[in-house]
């Protein structure tokens, strides 16, 4: 079984270390303890959080992220965070698989999309579910970011 610090498992979850520390200690998420009294928290935990949508309150509602330098706020509530895995490029048109939890989700998108999100193999990102379309975004790099 793998196992995460709470720094890498705040980070996949887009959330603060300090907020991830706040959840441990209101028990709203399962740890063990290192020898040392570090808490360490189980691969399968954070896929439950991410998958199952039960983070805390603290986490639901409008996901404010920055792209392009552009402060974004999504309307949609149906979003599935979870981790790429294969990308393909065909003409025009791309194929993007996310694995979230024991899932899979495949979206097929523009490539000018796919060029513009530069998602690969490993990289996070979600799938943003409206009606009977499925959008896929992601964060921008720090190099990517405008800055002021």
């Amino acid at each position: 079984m793998a196992v995460l610090t709470v720094r890498q498992a705040a980070e996949r979850l887009g959330v603060a270390y300090s907020t991830l520390k706040q959840w441990i200690y209101k028990g709203s998420v399962r740890t063990t303890r290192t020898e040392g009294g570090h808490h360490r928290i189980a691969e399968t935990e954070v896929e439950r959080l991410l998958a199952k949508g039960d983070r805390p309150p603290s986490t639901r509602g409008p996901r404010r992220s920055r792209a392009g330098g552009v402060l974004m706020v999504v309307s949609g509530r149906n979003r599935l965070r979870g981790v790429v895995d294969e990308v393909r490029r065909e003409g025009l048109v791309a194929q993007v698989r996310l694995r979230i939890g024991d899932q899979r989700l495949t979206a097929v998108i523009t490539r000018d999309a796919l060029d513009e999100l530069r998602l690969k193999r490993g990289d996070e990102a979600t799938a943003l579910i409206k009606a009977t379309e499925v959008m896929i975004a992601r964060e921008a790099s720090p190099e990517v970011r405008i800055q002021k």
